[in-house]
């Protein structure tokens, strides 16, 4: 692949490929518990870098079909590699594509469900990575959250569901971009480091063709009082039967 990758163990013998440029941190497992998929559902996962959600709910057994997007040859190739040791490629399909040139490339209003950890900067905010891979990754160079939900909106069934997480001061930006594109944002939950403390992710749904109508659900906190993992995270993590160590806070 020409870059550094490593194997970073998932527990109950399932792996993931990573890169230093294509890891993963704890929103993706926020994201993957939030989404909730049917074991019905064929679901594209738009951005799938390594390919660490549709892996999650693959060892569980929670969806039938993931298709898997992003943009990153690299990004690619470790998705595809990380479903081949895992036996998932039956059900986890991924493709290099521009999520903005899927039009009659990829199924019009064929999935249930689109998930999507989209690039949380905008460019004009500040810093930006000099290396390509991770600015991209992180940085809304290739990929706006408009761009995400006219994706969407090209992807799913009529009522089907976006899933998708960014950062709390983001959160006008999605429900516009989700009501321009025929999408109304439909439940909300924040995460927090500390109980009353400020949240620094939200985790956000919405049905295309639903009425208006938000449920703002229980926070989820990550520590409790004196520091230590709440109940909520050590929930997260044993559901997945995942070894923390891997895993990197992505504050």
């Amino acid at each position: 692949m020409g870059i550094a990758v490593r194997i970073e163990p998932l527990g109950e013998g399932r792996n993931i490929l990573v890169s230093d440029q294509h890891t993963f941190g704890t929103d993706a497992f926020l994201l993957a518990d939030f989404a909730a998929p049917k074991k019905k559902d064929n679901v594209c996962e738009l951005g799938t870098g390594c390919g660490i959600i549709p892996t999650l709910w693959l060892g569980k057994g929670e969806v039938r079909t993931v298709l898997g997007i992003d943009i990153s040859e690299e990004a690619c190739e470790l998705a595809s590699q990380t479903a081949r040791v895992n036996g998932d490629t039956l059900h986890f399909e991924v493709m290099c594509i521009d999520m903005r040139k899927i039009s009659g490339v990829v199924d019009r209003e064929h999935f249930d469900m689109v998930c999507c950890n989209p690039p949380y900067f905008d460019p004009r905010s500040g810093y930006i990575s000099p290396d390509p891979e991770r600015a991209t990754a992180r940085t809304e160079l290739e990929c706006s959250i408009s761009d995400v939900c006219a994706a969407a909106k090209y992807l799913l069934k009529y009522g089907g569901r976006l899933c998708l997480c960014h950062r709390p001061e983001r959160t006008v930006d999605v429900f516009g971009a989700m009501r321009e594109n025929g999408i109304e944002p439909k439940r909300i939950r924040v995460v927090q480091n500390t109980p009353g403390g400020a949240p620094w992710l939200i985790l956000t749904e919405g049905k295309r063709g639903g009425k208006p109508s938000l449920l703002w659900e229980k926070p989820f906190v990550m520590r409790d009082e004196k520091g230590n993992d709440s109940p909520m995270l050590d929930r997260l993590y044993e559901q997945y039967r995942t070894t923390r160590g891997s895993v990197k806070n992505e504050q």
